[in-house]
């Protein structure tokens, strides 16, 4: 049993074939553990479980690899898969009230602008193959042409997963997986006063939940343009996270499991439940370029009579980035200006520094400019 021996060696790497680190897993051994656990027969169960869900293979591929038979392999996974269901409020939670100025930070971080400190997570979907089941097939048929089912996420800094939904067919559209999912429903994630951002297959909401999204493409205005630009920095944080899931899970996301349609959903949610261990154990794997993609959502959303448009609080980001980067401009004027230098920007040379207004270049739509107190005349 060579898949074994390589547990048991402890300078081996894990990664080729349990795609977990060696701490990653034992904090896993550790968590799945209860009372009636006892010897090696814990430890075989999860390495057997891990090494099926890394590989995506049969049970029969598993049991020659384990050297067990068929009918034992099927009885762990389907076991370590309820044990693992019950961390689930343990692992993913929305966070506290106390935490969620941190990550509106981390957020303000990623998109390089304070604009964004009340965002709180960033969502987005995620097509998981899967055999069709025998009822209904066509539901599971997405717009790509496979069969499969979604899976709906809620990422933040540092790319670990507070909340998502899943069980849904593939071919529904990302913005009626939101209205039917508890995010939405039962209100539970943002907060009041907090957002999160959604791409361009989400409506621009400010009730019952607050999720803005980009301006439509083509932009015109300069503000819409940067606007649009931060958002995206800061909404990669759930491409990242299924970046991550993908390139660790590479036989789960890109090929049919190999279980009953009733099953799949269950073994997504130990994928999810096992991304946010991982990630609180720095092990991390840096997403491949090719799976480094989110699924497009070419459709455009529509609103419902329970839904208020956030199109003023998305007004209101947009000119708040705007008026921030103009201010920087400004100081980067005054500063050279002071210095008797010519500034960086080649557009402005051989124009007064020292006067007010400034050049038009820096003055945009919408966004008033107050009277700076020094630097100018």
């Amino acid at each position: 049993m060579p898949v074994l021996r390589l547990y048991l060696d402890e300078d081996a790497d894990l990664k080729t074939d349990y795609r977990l680190s060696r701490a990653s897993l034992q904090h896993l051994i550790g968590m799945l553990r209860s009372h009636q656990d006892h010897g090696w027969g814990h430890y075989l169960e999860v390495l057997v479980f891990v090494f099926w869900l890394a590989s995506a293979t049969s049970y029969r591929v598993v049991s020659r690899c384990f050297n067990i038979p068929r009918s034992t392999v099927h009885e762990m996974v389907h076991r370590v898969t309820k044990k693992l269901l019950k961390l689930n409020n343990l692992v993913i939670h929305f966070p506290s009230h106390a935490d969620l100025e941190n990550v509106g930070n981390g957020f303000a971080q990623l998109a390089g602008s304070p604009a964004f400190s009340r965002v709180v997570g960033s969502i987005d979907g995620c097509q998981i193959r899967v055999k069709p089941p025998s009822a209904d097939a066509q539901c599971y048929l997405n717009r790509k042409l496979f069969y499969s089912v979604q899976l709906q996420a809620v990422s933040r800094p540092p790319g670990d997963v507070p909340g998502y939904f899943y069980r849904i067919p593939g071919s529904v559209h990302d913005t009626r997986v939101l209205k039917n999912s508890p995010l939405y429903t039962q209100q539970l994630y943002p907060p009041e006063g907090f957002c999160i951002l959604g791409d361009g297959g989400y409506p621009c909401l400010s009730a019952p939940i607050a999720l803005i999204t980009p301006y439509k493409e083509p932009v015109r205005l300069v503000v819409a343009r940067r606007f649009n630009h931060r958002h995206a920095k800061a909404r990669s944080i759930i491409e990242r996270s299924f970046g991550i899931m993908k390139t660790r899970w590479r036989s789960i996301f890109f090929k049919s499991l190999e279980v009953k349609p009733t099953f799949a959903p269950q073994v997504i949610a130990c994928c999810t439940i096992l991304h946010n261990i991982c990630v609180s154990n720095g092990d991390i794997m840096e997403p491949a370029e090719e799976v480094f993609r989110p699924d497009d959502n070419a459709d455009q959303p529509h609103l419902h009579q329970d839904q208020q448009r956030g199109e003023q609080i998305r007004e209101h980001m947009a000119a708040a980035v705007s008026a921030r980067m103009v201010w920087w401009q400004l100081l980067r004027l005054s500063h050279c200006s002071s210095r008797g230098m010519s500034p960086p920007d080649g557009g402005n040379k051989g124009r007064r520094l020292d006067r007010w207004p400034p050049p038009k270049c820096l003055i945009h739509e919408g966004v008033p400019l107050p009277r700076p107190r020094s630097g100018f005349a």
